[in-house]
């Protein structure tokens, strides 16, 4: 998670409460969206060897008993430059005199889901929300609700299992939220950057486990064999590039898009849309056994980052899920722009997720183009 904040971590603000901020805790393949802006320019990410052998992907699994997954929790924040977010964010505050109360965003028209899924150009999806927004309104679930619908959404949205190697957390098991993506290799999970690396090294036994539900694997449990997140979070934990990317080993003959299906990703987008957020909340009151999303429309943050904000009170846990525009309820199908990412402490119905733009869209480059590692 980022320095200052819980991972879904929450930031401190001494002028409110005391505490740390909670962090929660992409070329585009053919077909799977169309982006702006040119990924060559950023900064190049950080890549890590996770298990890159059989032998590896073999150990790895078998660490992951039932009993371990349940026994993992979110992370606590780390320490590492949040005095300067909660600095940044309490002069904020104090100089306008404001409280969260009083510059909360409010609910504004919206657009209904248009029905995109993955592989749908964002260019013919915006048009269509953009016909339709004029009148709608779509309702929002700001407290964190139960999935119940199914669709593509229940099947490309897992868990994270690692294992924390640094810090105060090292030797922990702990738990974040990904999703499986469309990609060139069609092995990519996108998640926080907090959820591959945390003090300043890479996480360990890092898996993949997609629809989990209530300790069920339906699709299995998928070793990564490469971590990547943005050079700003791998280099000073900016919370404003909070970003990763797993690549998965294929199982069994095949990869993980082709048993799982895969979200559409989208960079470089408007902002203030309308969203959809899906986790696997751990913290009170969830336990992590459950898909639970949130859905409005994004807010600029106004305190100390440029990430968006989206009323929402899932917990620590939910961290790398999906941000999701053009969000079909039918199909379970969209395009991921954000992930969970911090919470500032003194405004615990508010998510905070960083702006997909070049340097995520370098990851997510990188991640679909690096060669799968072999199988079992």
């Amino acid at each position: 998670m980022h320095p200052s904040a819980r991972r879904l971590t929450a930031l401190a603000v001494p002028s409110f409460a005391a505490g740390a901020m909670v962090l929660l805790a992409l070329p585009a393949a053919p077909g799977a969206a169309e982006t702006t802006g040119t990924a060559a320019a950023a900064p190049r990410p950080a890549v890590h060897d996770a298990a890159d052998t059989a032998a590896e992907q073999r150990t790895v699994r078998k660490f992951w008993t039932t009993a371990r997954m349940e026994a993992a929790r979110p992370l606590e924040a780390p320490t590492t430059g949040s005095r300067h977010f909660a600095a940044a964010a309490s002069a904020l505050l104090d100089a306008s005199g404001a409280s969260p109360a009083a510059v909360a965003p409010t609910s504004a028209p919206a657009s209904a889901p248009t029905g995109a899924t993955s592989g749908v150009s964002m260019q013919a999806a915006a048009s269509g929300a953009a016909a339709a927004g004029s009148s709608a309104y779509v309702s929002s679930r700001t407290s964190g609700s139960s999935w119940t619908a199914g669709g593509t959404i229940a099947r490309t949205t897992g868990r994270v299992f690692f294992t924390v190697t640094a810090g105060s957390d090292a030797g922990r098991n702990a738990s974040c939220t990904g999703t499986a993506v469309t990609s060139a290799n069609k092995s990519v999970v996108i998640t926080a950057g907090h959820c591959v690396k945390v003090n300043g090294a890479f996480h360990a036994n890092w898996v993949f486990v997609p629809g989990y539900d209530q300790g069920n694997r339906p699709d299995g449990t998928w070793p990564a064999t490469t971590l990547l997140t943005t050079s700003q979070w791998n280099s000073g934990e900016n919370m404003n590039y909070d970003v990763a990317a797993a690549v998965v080993a294929p199982q069994g003959g095949k990869s993980l898009t082709d048993v799982v299906g895969g979200q559409g990703v989208a960079f470089n987008q408007p902002r203030g849309r309308q969203t959809y957020a899906f986790g696997y909340p751990a913290g009170a009151p969830y336990d992590g056994s459950r898909l639970v999303y949130c859905s409005g429309r994004t807010f600029d943050d106004y305190l100390s980052s440029e990430d968006q904000g989206l009323s929402c009170g899932m917990t620590g846990g939910s961290s790398g899920g999906p941000w999701l525009l053009n969000f079909s309820q039918s199909t379970g199908g969209g395009m991921v722009n954000s992930v969970n990412s911090f919470k500032y402490n003194f405004a615990p119905s508010w998510m905070f997720g960083p702006y997909f733009g070049p340097e995520a869209e370098a990851v997510y480059n990188t991640a679909q183009n690096t060669a799968q590692e072999p199988a079992q």
